[in-house]
């Protein structure tokens, strides 16, 4: 063994004091198809003068060699070489554990699949989630997991004990196939960390359904002295909650992307398909509305294939319409500029009752509260979108010479309801607002950041310094949800569970609220908000088999956003906040951000329709799902609906990018 020291000991240690140790317990476990995991124990350890770590081990029949290199003062770049010794093959997967000291509450992080214990108690939607101890009544609900590496954001697992915390991450291919991550609180409750050669889905495979479909375990067959070489990243962490941050970013720094850029079209152009797309398939002129969806078949299924519905904002609505807006008034376009104003003057027109907007347009039902599933529940995070849009319209229509009284009615109207809802005693913003009175009906989760950015905007468009205090009060209320490394509740459709989409809301309101608080805590808080949506943002980009659809068009999925844990699919939603994101790496002084949001900006210029039958669509649509991996639909689908928020969102960030200097070569 090449090393200075040598040692025979049971295990290799990363970390090793009086509050606990990380360690690697074996060199690697053996996972056989009768469900054990035979490990091949430690029989010896060195440590060369550069500080590389070695571990041998032989038994049942295999030997393996783990070699640590060094890579700062708290990261190792990882080898681990196994080889078949024994003169008979063998079925057998392998396994990497990294075990941590005692831990209250590990933290779990699996980037864009697991949150901490990642679904609350009443969360109404199921889906993998952590407890210490097994739920019988739930079965989506258990102390280990483990998943597939293309259904994470970065391949890579995080935890924490009660000295510090700890990370592994791997890719998504290796010479065994497909790998993948885990985790588990092992008895006397240490937390370990896992990573899978091939990979394994356990104790369930999730699917996007309540349904748990069969654990996947995944073999090898080895063939006598067959040898692979498995490679990854192995980090020490101090005790802050969020000290993934940098590791993350170090991993995605590290991981090459292509000279050339993903996207299609320069932003200009996708403007101007998106807009065609938006106005042609989603119009609809009596009564003005923006469909949610339009079927790419139209000759099987035709308009039975559309959703007559329209969301005020969210999957449809005034943030979509704006965009419109603003792309008719730039090119001149009257018919655009003119459906745009008809759509948002339709739900100003429309108040529910409490004065605030409703939820949904559909024609079925006319007016209605939307997806919460309370006829009287209208969603705080749909209305406050809309109100911030709404205003954003204004504003933009004002400095053109066009005026909307209406609209400024409606933009004090749900901010009124907005400020009754906020806690007196916390400033909590309200989650739900009752359609019928608009008072709070609860402030649980973090849907109520939405109303920040509009309170902020508003101060200054009617120059109401009221507005900006509640802001301020609101944004230290949800601070704490920030720095709990927890956002949850801010679409309609996924209850309390965590989403990508609390980020982008939380990125807009304390972006906004630093520029107009720059003596406030806020930079601190939007940066924290930002690392935290950016573990949803994937860092790589997926193989995809050669006979898919995105694999024939060579889709690339780095900058793209996982929606959520629950919803395993890649979404766009991100460029809602594209300019806040590049604005808060100006304040920053931080590249980082930038090139991610320039990634994000870049991966969504693809699968834009360019002509009528560009994959199976129609020019200008553009779908709302990227299936990178097994959930809803097979690794390398596209779903063949085109939505209102996919091309509206797309439109907006081409427009607003006109005004960033930081996008100007995308244009």
């Amino acid at each position: 063994m090449p090393a200075n020291v040598a040692e025979r000991t049971r295990e290799l240690r990363l970390r090793d004091d009086a509050d606990g140790t990380v360690t690697f317990p074996c060199t690697v476990g053996l996972l056989t198809g009768d469900g054990h995991c035979l490990p091949v124990p430690v029989s010896g350890t060195a440590r060369d003068e550069d500080g590389t770590l070695h571990a041998v081990g032989d038994a049942h029949g295999f030997r393996a060699e783990l070699r640590l290199v060094p890579d700062g003062p708290t990261a190792y770049g990882a080898t681990l070489t196994v080889r078949r010794t024994a003169p008979e093959p063998l079925e057998a997967g392998l396994r990497v554990e990294l075990l941590l000291g005692e831990s209250d509450d590990p933290g779990w992080l699996i980037p864009g699949v697991f949150y901490g214990e990642n679904r609350l108690p009443g969360c109404t939607r199921r889906y993998p989630r952590y407890a210490p101890v097994a739920d019988e009544g739930d079965p989506m609900t258990a102390d280990a997991w483990a998943f597939r590496a293309d259904r994470c954001a970065t391949p890579a697992v995080f935890a924490r004990d009660r000295r510090g915390g700890a990370a592994l991450a791997t890719t998504e291919h290796g010479t065994l196939g497909e790998q993948g991550v885990g985790f588990a609180l092992l008895d006397g409750g240490r937390p370990a960390l896992r990573l899978h050669a091939p990979y394994r889905e356990e104790p369930l495979s999730y699917y996007g359904s309540a349904t748990p479909r069969p654990a996947e375990t995944v073999l090898h067959h080895w063939h006598p002295g067959e040898e692979h070489t498995l490679r990854f990243s192995a980090h020490l962490l101090d005790n802050d909650p969020h000290a993934y941050a940098p590791v993350l970013r170090s991993l995605h720094t590290a991981t090459e992307a292509p000279d050339a850029p993903a996207a299609w079209a320069g932003a200009d152009r996708a403007a101007a398909l998106s807009a065609e797309g938006l106005h042609r398939w989603h119009y609809r002129s009596d009564p003005p509305v923006l469909l949610e969806t339009a079927a790419f078949d139209r000759e099987a299924l035709g308009e039975r294939g559309d959703r007559p519905a329209m969301h005020v904002s969210w999957v449809s609505g005034i943030p979509y319409a704006h965009a419109l807006l603003l792309h008719g008034r730039r090119v001149g376009d009257s018919a655009k500029a003119g459906a745009a104003v008809a759509v948002i003057d339709h739900i100003c027109a429309n108040p529910a009752p409490g004065g605030t907007f409703w939820g949904q347009w559909s024609a079925d039902r006319g007016w209605s509260a939307g997806w919460t599933g309370d006829r009287r529940r209208l969603h705080a995070r749909t209305l406050g979108d809309a109100t911030l849009f709404l205003l954003r319209a204004l504003t933009a229509e004002r400095a053109l010479g066009h005026d909307h009284p209406r609209w400024e009615t409606a933009v004090r109207a749900n901010l009124a309801a907005a400020l009754a809802g906020q806690d007196p005693a916390t400033g909590r913003l309200a989650a739900a607002h009752d359609s019928e009175t608009g008072a709070a009906i609860d402030r649980v989760g973090a849907a109520g950041l939405a109303w920040v950015g509009a309170l902020v905007e508003a101060a200054e468009a009617f120059g109401e310094p009221g507005y900006l205090d509640a802001a301020r009060r609101a944004g230290e209320a949800f601070g704490s949800d920030v720095r709990s490394e927890f956002l949850c509740g801010a679409p309609e459709d996924v209850s309390l569970a965590p989403t990508s989409e609390d980020g982008y809301n939380a990125i807009i309101a304390y972006t906004l609220l630093h520029e107009a608080d720059p003596a406030g805590p806020w930079l601190d808080l939007a940066r924290r908000a930002a690392d935290w949506t950016l573990t949803f943002r994937y860092t790589y980009d997926v193989r995809f088999p050669p006979h898919t659809l995105l694999g024939q068009y060579g889709f690339r999925t780095r900058g793209g956003d996982q929606a959520s844990p629950s919803n395993q699919h890649l979404h766009a939603f991100g460029l809602i906040c594209l300019p806040e994101t590049v604005r808060l790496a100006r304040h920053l002084d931080d590249p980082y951000y930038l090139r991610s949001a320039r990634e994000n900006f870049d991966c969504f210029r693809q699968f834009v329709a360019r002509a009528d039958g560009d994959f199976n669509a129609y020019r200008g649509m553009v779908s709302e799902r990227f299936y990178q991996t097994e959930c809803f639909q097979a690794k390398g689908m596209l779903l063949t609906l085109s939505h209102a928020w996919s091309a509206g969102v797309l439109l907006y960030a081409c427009e607003v990018a006109r005004n960033l200097p930081e996008l100007q070569e995308d244009m």
